[in-house]
């Protein structure tokens, strides 16, 4: 059985606004995370520091630079394949920093427990969204094409 590529060599032809909207989606959280970040630097240097996150005062800076700057050239469609591998590696990180589920004894605190996986799996699944688009490209409406 051919494969779709095969029947269809440019299988992004029919996808292109929907891969601008995936690109807006997927950048809206992050966008939104790093004004806040922005906007109240300290707070989340001693949330870092909680977390036991190395030097978090450069940390916060290098979360706040990575969540304001990667979006907005995934939505320019700017490198996009290789800046939503940026972002899918990024989620996986903050996946396995800020959502330490298995750290949590499930049977004393079952809400925590499952806030913070849920939370994981959320990161997962935004980290699946990211390498779909690496792989397949930003599609038509892109600054650069080559992605």
């Amino acid at each position: 059985m051919p494969s779709d590529s095969a029947a269809n060599p440019d299988r992004t032809a029919n996808l292109d606004g929907g891969l601008l909207l995936a690109r807006i989606m997927l950048s809206a959280l992050f966008l939104v995370s790093g004004y806040f970040k922005l906007m109240a630097v300290e707070r989340t240097t001693g949330y870092f520091a909680g977390l036991g996150m190395p030097v978090p005062g450069v940390m916060v800076w290098v979360a706040i630079l990575a969540e304001l700057g990667l979006p907005v050239l995934l939505l320019l469609g700017i490198r996009a394949r290789w800046v939503a591998l940026a972002l899918c590696l990024f989620t996986l990180i903050t996946a396995a920093t800020g959502h330490r589920f298995w750290g949590i004894d499930a049977a004393a605190q079952f809400p925590q427990y499952v806030a913070q996986l849920t939370q994981f799996l959320k990161n997962l699944g935004i980290a699946g969204g990211f390498l779909l688009l690496a792989l397949i490209g930003p599609g038509r409406y892109a600054m650069d094409r080559r992605g």
